[in-house]
């Protein structure tokens, strides 16, 4: 029989009942160190005073009203994006697929808009994640999601990532833009190479096309800087916010340059929760924390050092450990054994982690994570992979 519940996700069998920081408790007073923060979304961690706060006062008073009305909340989260990225408009959505869908139409609708209707194809890469809309899987372009779901949604080629000359080879005179992850997270922790995002933008500019940010996994602090991009000395025309922005409540956005944003205008896009007070609310808490004076430095120097003992940890252990990935708070452990039983290796020592593709490990804590987090980290680790170091002693 059925479970009530679609089956759809593989759940462990583990239900918290309250969190504090970077620690999740189960009822019965189990404790566990929460490296996955609902998959890179708990930027503050569980139970964040200013955060909770706002959300239960905010809740309190009003939590939704439509976009038929202004929203002020949403005014004031837009104005501070635009002032700390390069965009001069947002729109407001509910999840990191929302804001891909958005951030194409928009790429779509502003080469439409500028008389190039017949360009409307989006460049992706290989190894991608952009959500699980018909659509983005087939932006994603992995067999497997699309696998059952009838023929992919066209309009969307893909190359190798970090590969500039099969970019260059796939731009046609269809091309609307280029949608990238600067980290691609689900694909495996693997990281745009230096000149990997110049190149994209240096090719965006000379034949004419819009380069898009999927920076729902990287954004929003998660790299030690507020967005990725910011890392490699350009700037897109649209980016795509999600996961960390709300703190585990659920917001996505659209951030646009003029030249894109003035092309959605009355009916072109909408919807009915994104951006409501309540949302925007908690957007504006999450800015609150991250803009505060040296939270930014406290994230990019906690992965300094994180990232060092994890690869003192690989060097201990090449057999099970193949190579460190990724920046910042987001980072991911190439395994010989499977993800998977790591995962679960790591679930036995208290430790929770998220598997991704590449069969890599993926350590993505809040970013209020402390020393003494990763150090207890680091040492869940190490018990975890001698586990699956021991030989098995064969049954007598």
């Amino acid at each position: 029989m059925i479970s009530a519940l679609m089956p759809n996700y593989n759940r462990a069998d583990l239900a918290f009942e309250r969190g504090e920081g970077a620690w999740l408790f189960t009822a019965d007073g189990r404790r566990f160190l929460d490296f996955g923060a609902g998959i890179a979304t708990s930027s503050l961690g569980h139970g964040h005073p200013g955060l909770t706060r706002a959300i239960a006062e905010q809740a309190a008073r009003v939590m939704h009203v439509s976009n038929l009305y202004r929203i002020p909340q949403a005014e004031t989260l837009a104005a501070r994006l635009v002032e700390h990225s390069f965009g001069d408009s947002v729109f407001f959505c509910n999840s990191g697929a929302e804001a891909n869908e958005g951030m194409v139409k928009m790429i779509r609708k502003t080469m439409a808009e500028n008389g190039h209707p017949e360009r409307w194809r989006i460049i992706c890469f290989d190894g991608a994640f952009h959500g699980r809309t018909l659509a983005m899987i087939s932006a994603t372009g992995n067999p497997n999601y699309i696998k059952g779901f009838g023929p992919p949604v066209d309009g969307f080629d893909h190359v190798p990532f970090n590969n500039l000359n099969a970019l260059r080879d796939a731009i046609g005179p269809e091309t609307a833009g280029i949608i990238v992850e600067p980290i691609q997270g689900e694909g495996g922790i693997r990281s745009a190479s230096p000149d990997f995002l110049p190149g994209l933008r240096a090719a965006c500019d000379e034949f004419g096309i819009l380069l898009g940010l999927d920076e729902i996994q990287t954004g929003m602090g998660r790299t030690g800087k507020l967005f990725a991009y910011e890392w490699s000395g350009i700037t897109p025309d649209v980016m795509s916010l999600a996961k960390g922005l709300g703190g585990g409540f659920p917001v996505g956005a659209v951030v646009a340059t003029e030249a894109v944003a003035r092309n959605i205008r009355p009916g072109t896009h909408g919807t009915t929760f994104g951006g409501n007070p309540l949302a925007a609310t908690a957007g504006n808490a999450v800015l609150d924390a991250m803009l505060a004076p040296g939270f930014l430095e406290s994230v990019a120097t906690r992965a300094v050092a994180l990232r060092r003992d994890l690869e003192a940890l690989a060097a201990d252990y090449p057999s099970v450990i193949e190579e460190v990935r990724g920046q910042g708070l987001l980072l991911g452990l190439k395994l010989t054994v499977p993800n998977t039983a790591m995962q679960a290796a790591c679930v036995e020592q208290g430790l929770l982690t998220v598997a991704a593709g590449d069969n890599v490990l993926r350590l993505a804590p809040p970013l209020i994570v402390t020393a003494e987090d990763c150090a207890a980290a680091i040492m869940m680790l190490r018990r975890a992979v001698i586990a699956l170091s021991e030989p098995k002693v064969a049954a007598q």
